[in-house]
């Protein structure tokens, strides 16, 4: 069984950065393991859930509009460890933010998108203050 647990959240102000880390087991997320694809999504309230980054097990990356050239995606295999730097908060960063993972073997071009994932984290809150 796959499990997420995200940690790193915080208040910041604008300007700010903060490094949310994504622990996980029941999978290998190598070029030998099952697991395709991660993806960090992010919720603020009265909003849906948006992907903010996708990271392939190939190195490919994919950026919501909104965080490009702001946020990075990183994975350090021998952890299991899921990272996303963010630099330059805003207060419009605000929001829960969670790791994602797909089912075994699952493939997809489509790293942002909430329905090509299936385990979910519990989430860490992000607070941008202007």
């Amino acid at each position: 069984q796959v499990q997420l647990v995200e940690s790193g959240g915080g208040s910041v102000q604008a300007g700010g950065s903060l490094r949310l880390s994504c622990t996980a087991s029941g999978y290998t997320f190598d070029r030998y393991g099952s697991t395709y694809y991660l993806g960090w999504f992010r919720q603020a309230p009265g909003k849906e859930r948006e992907g903010v980054a996708g990271i392939g097990r190939d190195g490919r990356t994919n950026y919501a509009d909104s965080v490009k050239g702001r946020f990075t995606i990183s994975q350090d295999n021998a952890k299991n460890t899921l990272y996303l730097q963010m630099n330059s908060l805003k207060p419009e960063d605000t929001a829960m933010y969670y790791c994602a993972a797909p089912s075994r073997f699952r493939s997809s071009s489509r790293l942002l998108s909430p329905d090509e994932y299936h385990y979910w984290g519990q989430g860490t809150q992000v607070a941008v203050s202007s």
